[in-house]
């Protein structure tokens, strides 16, 4: 069963699970998908060259993409300079 998204949506959880310190957690939290659909996602929406360099990179060690590799003194999902209820754009200052 998986999940409809708008085009702005694919678009943000792509760049999402493109980001190495944003871990499934977070895409889990904002779009109520698990890693295994976000993996679907991916190779639906990627060419699949790109689709295994993205795999390639999240299992490599590089990517935080799993809570339990991230440092565990971090505690959040956004950057600080992030707004709080925007679409994901960091603030002017």
């Amino acid at each position: 069963m998986t999940k409809e998204f708008n085009l702005i949506q694919t678009d943000r959880i792509i760049e999402m699970a493109w980001e190495d310190r944003t871990p499934f957690e977070a895409i889990k939290f904002q779009f109520g998908i698990s890693e295994s659909e976000v993996i679907e996602v991916m190779r639906r929406e990627l060419k699949p060259s790109s689709f295994r360099l993205w795999r390639k990179r999240v299992n490599s060690g590089v990517s935080q993409k799993h809570t339990m590799k991230r440092n565990s003194e971090i505690k959040r999902f956004k950057c600080t300079r992030q707004r709080a209820i925007s679409h994901n754009k960091i603030s002017k200052r």
